[in-house]
């Protein structure tokens, strides 16, 4: 059999007639020098200076605080009281009202903003007129301050002459004001709706960005198979972005947890408490002069989504083991 034919170089022809691809090289790291180690450490140091200064240094300063009496009122007394701020937290029977509006701040507000983020971000991702221009309209919210809509939602809940009462007055749904802000429970519902708002903007962006990772070939030969339209949202689209829509929640547990402004714009933590969340409350007490105490309810909460996080990782991993 005769063997291969060769150009004028003398590189072989594959039976295509194409000149055979050159022998592949191994490709070496360059090896670590401690030079190298001092160019990258140059290049990452303003950064690693920068995080110290304004993110370590003060967490560890505050962190100190709530092991000391540290009052405004009396600077000359700032001596070390162990355990003693986060005893009066404790002991305060306010702690466990605002814990639990801590609880339905996050469960209440999170749910409709999953639930409506993902339905809007299921129909930017079909192709329509203009859908630019709806996705600009969506996202514009997230770059408003939030202290800002809680002002703008606190003159919409006014229980005189805010728009929402007027609108379930000409609706014929009430027949009187509400009094949305300053009555317990509908204050902490008029909260809520304004962070769902506020907070479907962001569901709808991530799950959109994920939606774009799903190849149209998957839908298709779903199609094929006969595939109906929830069959194919459980079964294909919900599993193959599964690991976002998780963290994605996970992050936006932690930011509701630690977003005091909406309920600090619109009701201050009234009436009596009951719209009170640990940072608002924590904001208050730090305009008490308490700085100790502040600075403790800090580290309860540091502690409490850590710990939270940890349990639902550990849940999203064995859910993983056990489907795979």
């Amino acid at each position: 059999m005769p063997g291969p034919t060769t150009t004028a170089t003398g590189r072989p022809f594959t039976r295509a007639g194409a000149p055979s691809a050159a022998p592949h090289k191994s490709t070496r790291r360059r090896p670590f020098s401690t030079r190298r180690g001092l160019v990258i450490l140059a290049f990452m140091l303003p950064a690693i200076i920068f995080v110290a200064v304004f993110t370590y240094y003060p967490m560890l300063a505050g962190s100190q605080m709530a092991f000391r009496n540290w009052n405004l009122n009396n600077l000359s007394n700032t001596d070390w009281v162990g355990l003693g701020n986060f005893q009066k937290i404790f002991a305060d029977p306010n702690f466990y009202v605002i814990l639990g509006n801590s609880v339905l701040w996050v469960v209440a507000s999170i749910i409709p903003q999953f639930i409506i983020g993902f339905a809007l971000a299921l129909w930017l991702r079909r192709k329509f007129v203009f859908r630019g221009v709806y996705q600009a309209l969506i996202f514009f919210p997230w770059a408003i301050s939030g202290f800002l809509i809680g002002i703008l939602f606190r003159w919409m809940f006014n229980g005189e002459f805010g728009v929402i009462n007027d609108l379930l007055m000409k609706a014929g749904l009430i027949d009187t004001a509400i009094p949305w802000l300053a009555e317990p429970g509908t204050a902490m519902t008029a909260v809520i709706i304004a962070n769902t708002w506020y907070g479907v903007t962001f569901f709808a962006i991530m799950i959109l960005a994920a939606l774009q990772s799903v190849p149209d070939e998957v839908y298709e030969a779903a199609a094929l198979d006969g595939s109906g339209k929830v069959r194919t949202l459980f079964s294909i689209t919900i599993p193959y972005i599964s690991t976002t829509l998780a963290l994605t929640v996970l992050l936006r547990v932690i930011w509701i947890f630690n977003f005091p402004d909406i309920i600090w714009a619109m009701t201050g933590g009234g009436p009596a408490n009951q719209t009170h969340i640990i940072t608002t409350w924590m904001i208050s007490i730090t305009q008490r002069g308490d700085y100790g105490q502040a600075s403790a309810l800090g580290l309860i909460v540091m502690v409490i989504l850590l710990v939270f996080s940890a349990f639902y990782l550990m849940a999203i991993r064995e859910k993983k083991g056990a489907r795979s």
